[in-house]
């Protein structure tokens, strides 16, 4: 049987990574980086365990995919991320000139949108890809905060 590689594939991965932080008492924010339907990154929420404010789940996946490609630039590779990235996470990924974003839930008040931070132009974004689940798991930890 043939594995389907749609977005929902991979941002049910980004959602295990998500669900990791949350148990680790994280924001749980989960990305993934893919390149050819391949995951070569993947990562949560970090800041509380490295006591570390950068330490968001898109910049170790940044990171780590360059790592692995030998090379600062993540051009044809894809984030997968469950909550939009915040301006700093969207400078980062400006710099990568990374070709596309998948996000799942929108934040509507941190996020780079909301704080007007620009992407590379040349990168495509897509809202939206399980929304719900997404939104649910940040909604349930600031719950559980409370």
């Amino acid at each position: 049987m043939m594995q389907s590689f749609t977005h929902e594939y991979f941002m049910k991965k980004a959602i295990l990574e998500a669900e990791m932080a949350f148990s680790k008492g994280e924001i749980p924010v989960g990305a993934l980086i893919v390149i050819n339907n391949q995951i070569i990154a993947r990562s949560h929420n970090l800041t509380e365990l490295l006591n570390d404010v950068t330490a968001h789940a898109e910049m170790q996946t940044i990171t780590s995919a360059a790592n692995y490609l030998g090379g600062k630039y993540l051009k044809d590779c894809t984030l997968y991320v469950t909550l939009e990235p915040c301006q700093m996470c969207a400078g980062a990924l400006y710099w990568s000139q990374i070709s596309k974003i998948v996000v799942g839930a929108q934040d509507t008040h941190r996020g780079y949108r909301v704080m007007g931070t620009q992407l590379h132009p040349k990168t495509e974004v897509i809202f939206g890809i399980m929304e719900q689940e997404c939104s649910q798991l940040i909604k349930s930890f600031f719950i559980k905060k409370r």
